[in-house]
């Protein structure tokens, strides 16, 4: 399980905090290191990449759009989709 090489990395709680530097620099490779605890997922580190990457995600979870804030444009474009189509 204290494998930190490849995509799926997971190393325990103990082996990571003995070994902050290996595995710091290991997120770098492979965004997300899963630390466990008796054998359950109890945290993750993230790389500071996938970490914008989560803020940036999480700002998108929280974005509100009025009705009357959008453009005709952008009321035009609603109306013309087509669902399971590409966006273009």
């Amino acid at each position: 399980m204290e494998n930190a090489t490849n995509p799926n990395s997971s190393v325990t709680a103990t082996t990571f905090a003995r070994n902050f530097a290996r595995y710091k620099d290991e997120a770098i490779k492979e965004k997300v290191i899963v630390v466990t605890s008796h054998d359950r997922i109890i945290g993750g580190f993230l790389s500071a990449d996938e970490l914008a990457n989560y803020h940036r995600l999480k700002a998108r979870e929280r974005q509100v759009l009025k009705v009357e804030d959008l453009s005709d444009d952008d009321i035009a474009l609603i109306r013309a989709a087509e669902y399971g189509a590409e966006p273009q």
